[in-house]
């Protein structure tokens, strides 16, 4: 009889053929924010499902109002657990162009990693469970449970169609667990299981003065200038310690458990170690709490990106006729998006400088999420990350948000696994994103062990 061993050889002698699979995947400029993008994400959509239609499961493009889920699942098996693996096969826009050493969407290998928008977030995370159960599926030795997968093409954009289609579809996905990888390990050599993510609420505020730009000179002195206003604002929302002014933010906010501080204290990373790897001369954030606390379990506020008046080369003295900002605040658990956008408002109307208008948008929000450390299945990721990368996982929480998570514990009453294999200096979001190929490898490897594992509960 076939055993598992059966499956870890055929894993070995694939590892070839996953990273050009990977090289594939990642030339597709599947970009959700961009209406002009729309071919390709479905194109993308197309690869992942022939991908596992061709591995024998059950597959279905579910269309919705914008991009397609992608489902697929294997054969049901009577008595085992059921797991869902969540992905998204969107990525986030590449600019600035200039500043990527190579293509966004021309696959690079340099000193070890895959360099391309989508390697860690989310395509290559995503594909290690794809092809550990593809290669499972190759062999003759049963898989021990039923899988599922559901890959969306708008996580990046905040999931709108998955939260509005959840509820009508909790009965396909019904699982005992979701298994999802959009994260990173602890720091290079220390893989981690993540038991808690910040949630997020983000906005765009445009401020409104002339109705045309105005000469400076003319007219400087005279009227409220839109820029100066939106940076007035702006630095009212946030203290020179980093300490949030809007009104009631931190009402919600629970308590950090001294148990939990003390794990994280015992983490080996310092903050030295952490500037340096990001390029910062020092660090800063919220008196009182240590840097994993801060972008792990505080919430924050973060301007994301400004636009005013001349942009071009030289000098034009005006006074602009409007100025925008984007923002962002990352959530903790119990925190509500909703109550923040009512308490920005107020804190707009209360500390706006006179002589403009002003329209605060809300885009997209979504709670923080916490998940047991004590599970059957959390006991299960521990054992396979142990095998598979020969270290032993930490816990820990992840300042990042995945929207959809909270609604899933929520909607299908079920378990959560977040396992990253990524890095934090993959540069998610940013120029030249990356994913270190033996970390590919070793995720690959964590699944199928995982499957395993979960089996034999």
């Amino acid at each position: 009889m076939a055993s598992f061993s059966k499956v870890l050889d055929t894993l070995k002698l694939a590892t070839d053929q996953h990273l050009d699979e990977l090289v594939e995947w990642l030339k597709i400029p599947s970009i959700s924010s961009s209406s002009e993008r729309k071919l390709d994400i479905q194109k993308a959509a197309d690869w992942v499902a022939s991908k596992l239609a061709n591995a024998g499961l059950s597959v279905e493009l579910i269309p919705t109002e914008r991009h397609p889920f992608v489902y697929a699942e294997t054969d049901p098996v009577p008595g085992a657990p059921v797991v869902l693996v969540y992905g998204h096969y969107d990525v986030q826009p590449v600019e600035p162009l200039e500043q990527w050493i190579s293509g966004p969407f021309e696959p690079t290998i340099r000193d070890g990693n895959l360099y391309a928008r989508g390697a860690t977030d989310d395509k290559g995370q995503v594909l290690t469970h794809i092809q550990s159960v593809c290669e499972w599926l190759s062999t003759d030795y049963s898989l021990p449970l039923q899988i599922k997968f559901l890959i969306e093409g708008e996580e990046e954009v905040g999931s709108e169609s998955l939260e509005r289609r959840l509820p009508e579809l909790k009965d396909r996905l019904a699982c005992d667990c979701v298994v999802i990888s959009d994260n990173s390990q602890y720091a290079d050599g220390q893989p981690a299981i993540t038991y808690g993510l910040r949630g997020i609420a983000t906005y765009e505020l445009s401020v409104q003065g002339p109705s045309q730009d105005l000469h400076s000179g003319s007219f400087g002195g005279a009227v409220m200038n839109p820029a100066i206003a939106l940076c007035h604002v702006l630095s009212s929302m946030v203290d020179s310690e980093g300490r949030i002014q809007v009104p009631g933010y931190y009402d919600r906010v629970r308590s950090l458990a001294e148990t939990e501080r003390e794990q994280w204290r015992k983490l080996p990373q310092t903050d030295e170690a952490f500037a340096g790897a990001i390029g910062v001369p020092e660090l800063f954030g919220e008196a009182g709490y240590s840097t994993d606390e801060r972008r792990w379990a505080r919430p924050t506020f973060d301007i994301n990106g400004l636009t005013s008046g001349h942009q071009g080369e030289g000098v034009k003295t005006i006074i602009p006729a409007s100025a925008s900002a984007k923002f962002s605040f990352r959530l903790v658990p119990d925190q509500d998006p909703g109550e923040l956008t009512h308490s920005i408002n107020q804190h707009l109307v209360g500390n706006m400088p006179k002589g403009v208008t002003w329209t605060l948008t809300p885009d997209h929000g979504a709670p923080g999420m916490l998940a047991s450390t004590e599970s059957k299945f959390a006991q299960a990721a521990k054992e396979a990350i142990d095998e598979a990368f020969g270290v032993e996982p930490v816990l820990i929480r992840e300042g990042g948000s995945i929207p959809i998570v909270t609604r899933f514990q929520e909607v299908l009453d079920c378990d959560c696994l977040l396992l990253g294999w990524g890095l934090s200096d993959d540069n998610a979001h940013s120029p030249n994103e990356k994913f270190r190929i033996k970390d590919y490898h070793h995720g690959i490897l964590a699944s199928a062990v995982l499957w395993d594992k979960i089996g034999k509960l």
